[in-house]
């Protein structure tokens, strides 16, 4: 079976100039689940993004320790488009597997690395350094 990162590679492959793959991204963005407005709060919003973007993680016991399920939003569609991403790399997966899996090899493998401006990769380590920072405190909450 294919994880949903491993379809959304295969798709980025397939396509071979960056238009399609920037119309792809915010194709995967359009996707995400609807983001409840009662979350849109200071709290879940993610610094050191240009764009808004809010993220939420639900903590969950799984037999491999915490896992944390995901919601993201973004008011810009690439940016979108990037926690969607995120989403299918990360969420549903257990805190310690979270923490072991660079997104640098998957965002460098489809190509996005190359073709993120420097405040939207900036904005992508703060997402990704946000989901980090709630897999280790999953997996406190579970050692305390």
């Amino acid at each position: 079976m294919t994880s949903k990162i491993d379809s959304i590679i295969e798709d980025f492959e397939l396509l071979d100039n960056w238009d399609d793959r920037y119309r792809y991204l915010i194709e995967l963005g359009r996707a995400l689940p609807p983001f409840p407005e009662e979350r849109r709060t200071e709290q879940a919003k993610v610094q050191g993004c240009a764009s808004q973007v809010w993220l939420v993680s639900e903590t969950k016991q799984g037999e491999n320790g915490p896992r944390l399920a995901l919601l993201g939003d973004s008011d810009a569609h690439i940016v979108r488009g990037l926690v969607a991403i995120l989403l299918a790399l990360y969420s549903d997966r257990p805190a310690r597997d979270i923490l072991a899996t660079d997104p640098g090899a998957v965002f460098a493998r489809i190509g996005l690395k190359d073709h993120l401006t420097p405040q939207r990769s900036n904005g992508l380590r703060s997402m990704v350094e946000r989901i980090r920072g709630e897999a280790r405190k999953a997996l406190a909450d579970t050692a305390a």
